[in-house]
Formats: C-alpha cells, sequence, structure tokens
C-alpha cells in the first residue's frame, strides 16, 4: 500500500499509472536506451520532487507508477518527464533521430489513471512484468 503521508494541514496518498509510447510506435527502448531511459527518468522525478515507485519499458512505450503530493499536477508531471528524456536521450543516441526521421521521441498523448489500494498491488505486478511474455 502506498504510505500516507503528513502535509502542512492534509493527510494524502496520491498514485498514478501512466503510459506513454515511442513515436510512431517504434521499437526502440532495449539495451543501453532502455536502461538510460530509466536512469533519466528516475532523475527527472527526484529533481521534482516526486517518486516511481515502479518503471517497465517495452521497446515501443514506458508504464510508471508516480507516488506524488497534492501540489504536483499530472500534466507539469508528463511535461518534464517527457521533455527532458526525450532531449537527454536524442543527445546521448542521436542515432535515435534519424529513426524518427528528425522528429520527437515520444507520442504526444498518454494514458494516466489513479492507483488505489485495491488496485496498487495488481498495477506493480502489471509493470514488473511488461518484458517478460
Amino acid at each position: 500500500m502506498s504510505e500516507v503521508k503528513h502535509g502542512r494541514g492534509y493527510v494524502y496518498a496520491i498514485q498514478y499509472h501512466i503510459v506513454w509510447c515511442v513515436k510512431y510506435r517504434h521499437q526502440l527502448l532495449s539495451g543501453d536506451v532502455d536502461k538510460r531511459l530509466k536512469e533519466i527518468l528516475q532523475q527527472i522525478a527526484t529533481d521534482n520532487d516526486f517518486t516511481l515507485a515502479e518503471i517497465e519499458s517495452d521497446l515501443d512505450h514506458i508504464h510508471l507508477l508516480v507516488d506524488c503530493t497534492p501540489q504536483h499536477s499530472i500534466p507539469s508531471m508528463i511535461k518534464a518527464l517527457k521533455g527532458v528524456s526525450a532531449r537527454l536521450i536524442f543527445k546521448e543516441f542521436p542515432q535515435l533521430k534519424k529513426q524518427l526521421w528528425g522528429g520527437h521521441l515520444w507520442n504526444p498523448s498518454y494514458f494516466v489513471a489513479t492507483v488505489s489500494e485495491q488496485t496498487e498491488e495488481q498495477i506493480r505486478h502489471y509493470i514488473q512484468n511488461q518484458k517478460v511474455r
């Protein structure tokens, strides 16, 4: 279960399941790119004071389980995660830009769902098993 945290005058336990895809569903998230992307996303989360409780990819998309505070808005977290990660991945792996016709790394859309005490374990298991098939 997500840890119940205390703020100034409020108590919260907020988790989101977030998924987004590589542009054109290209299967680019493997090997060194996948490993580095996960490191970058963890650092972005740390820098922005939220936590990635789970993270896993499956070649053309990525799943996150995010713990955050009431002050974090979903669009701002997504913007930070997708924007900064794309810039850094293209910088470290410039060959990817050619595979995407010089365009963007991420599809502009994303999926987000709230996570409850009843669904957290099921979602964790689902994310952890993305590469297991």
